[in-house]
């Protein structure tokens, strides 16, 4: 090939995982044994579903005993109002003091203030015992089940991971010296490694601080497409920058590079004498398939792009010319 200068864009590419935007991590109300596990890892649920049960025969003996509860204060309360009713006629012929009425009017209203809280603890009951089923909020895929059938959990400890339905991100970690080149809003493309397809995103959020291990900031990018790969898909981001970033630059392929010791070199042909010359270069990065040459030769240069391993300094070659086949006569055909 000829060397010929070309445009040269500041391009970044880094490795990234595909992950929810939002994972939900559910956990019992209350604490007991689980008798059930309704789902499986990678199993869609729907908002509403089921997806373990605790044993509730302690708490459905609770709420009956509210229930009995609820029904004495109500007896009683019936009984206060009749007493109320009876003392009031006999105050209104002056048979009993006022007192009197008073006394039985206090424990009419004692009676029914005792049936309300009954009544509320009864609800209460009621709820702990429909906690003892764990019901997806929303709609989404099962990433995580963190309980076996006999093992007794807490209240609160989530159990369930459930990756919600909805936009997907790519996610990668960027270096402190690159991670002022990218910006909120910035459009990016991500690249599946399995298919090689690209997909748009944008780049949605970064983060204010570095990890305190990697010294590196993470950033999201948002997939823009309907359909997305599935969770932990491997993908490449390549944000895309200003085109005022671009300069003129010497590219080659990486099969034109041949290493000799602990220098990187080149076959260049010398015209006149049709003979190939090592000639040392120094790189200055990798763009795809082919590297940045920042010295060692110009443009107008040719040299040799297959085949370096098997060439000698020296050696007398020809340039290749690709076989043409003999046009086909009516006749053969």
């Amino acid at each position: 090939m000829t060397v010929a200068a070309g445009p040269i864009t500041a391009a970044q590419e880094y490795a990234a995982e595909l992950l929810p935007q939002a994972e939900s991590r559910l956990g019992f109300r209350v604490g007991g044994k689980v008798v059930r596990r309704a789902v499986q890892i990678g199993q869609h649920v729907k908002a509403g579903q089921l997806l373990a049960q605790l044993d509730g025969v302690d708490y459905r003996l609770a709420a009956d005993v509210s229930k009995a509860q609820v029904a004495s204060a109500q007896a009683n309360l019936e009984l206060a109002a009749a007493e109320f009713k009876r003392y009031t006629g006999l105050r209104e012929q002056n048979f009993i003091s006022a007192a009197e009425l008073e006394r039985r009017e206090a424990n009419y209203k004692s009676a029914l203030f005792q049936v309300q809280q009954t009544q509320a603890q009864a609800a209460s009951q009621g709820n702990q015992t429909a906690y003892t089923s764990l019901m997806a909020d929303v709609s989404g895929v099962v990433t995580a089940v963190d309980m076996e059938l006999g093992q007794v959990v807490g209240a609160a400890t989530p159990v369930v991971r459930v990756a919600q339905d909805g936009p997907r991100d790519a996610v990668f970690a960027v270096p402190e010296d690159k991670v002022g080149s990218i910006q909120l809003g910035m459009q990016a493309d991500v690249r599946v490694w399995a298919s090689g397809a690209v997909l748009p995103g944008e780049v949605r959020e970064i983060a204010p601080s570095a990890d305190p291990v990697t010294r590196t900031f993470t950033v999201k990018v948002v997939l823009k497409g309907k359909e997305s790969p599935p969770l932990g898909t491997t993908v490449s981001v390549l944000p895309r920058f200003n085109a005022s970033a671009a300069n003129e630059g010497i590219k080659l392929p990486t099969s034109a590079l041949y290493r000799s010791g602990e220098r990187t070199a080149v076959w260049v042909l010398d015209g006149p004498s049709m003979t190939v010359k090592q000639t040392e270069i120094a790189l200055g990065g990798i763009q795809g398939s082919e590297v940045l040459v920042t010295s060692g030769i110009k443009a107008g240069d040719q040299i040799v792009t297959a085949g370096v391993h098997v060439l000698t300094d020296g050696q007398k070659v020809a340039i290749y010319q690709p076989r043409t086949a003999p046009a086909t006569t009516a006749a053969a055909k």
